[in-house]
């Protein structure tokens, strides 16, 4: 016999299985019709795959290649994304925020120390100049103060101007 009419003939023997299993659940109680259904449609299901193993070698193969393929790469890029995640996220947060804190640091320390150096600068050297003008302003006022006020020498002229002009006076 050829092996397409052997499986021809075992296909119709499972559908009669089938067919005098749906006459039981009709006719008797409904376990049994149930049971008997159950144990044809599980022997055909392995008939099935039996017949597909055998005309198509590379079928069962490439199922279940298919099936741990999706499984494991699933399985995989959950664990690699969570991994990745974690590891890329803990490395960047330490080295970008210890470079950003040193950066910073150094950035803010330059750049506030030579603007305050050039503003400290600027303000004392204009106040330290106003206040030499007023202080050298104050000088020279008093200067003109004593040099308008007789010396000692002038005042002892005056003193001897006046008391021989008193004298003259008198006399």
């Amino acid at each position: 016999m050829k092996p397409a009419r052997i499986d021809a003939i075992i296909d119709l023997a499972y559908g009669a299985l089938i067919l005098l299993s749906v006459v039981l659940i009709a006719t008797l109680d409904i376990q049994v019709g149930l049971v008997f259904g159950l144990g044809v449609f599980v022997s055909y299901v392995l008939h099935v795959v039996w017949k597909m193993a055998r005309f198509d070698p590379d079928w069962m193969t490439t199922a279940v290649q298919e099936s741990v393929e999706q499984t494991v790469g699933e399985t995989v890029e959950e664990r690699v994304e969570q991994t990745v995640e974690q590891t890329v996220g803990e490395t960047v947060e330490k080295q970008v925020g210890d470079t950003v804190e040193e950066t910073v640091e150094q950035t803010v320390e330059e750049q506030v120390g030579q603007t305050v150096e050039e503003t400290v600068g600027e303000t004392v050297e204009q106040t330290v100049g106003e206040q030499l003008e007023q202080v050298q302003s104050q000088v020279e006022s008093v200067d003109e103060r004593i040099d308008r006020r007789p010396r000692e020498d002038q005042v002892e002229e005056l003193i001897e101007e006046s008391t021989e002009a008193d004298d003259d006076a008198e006399n």
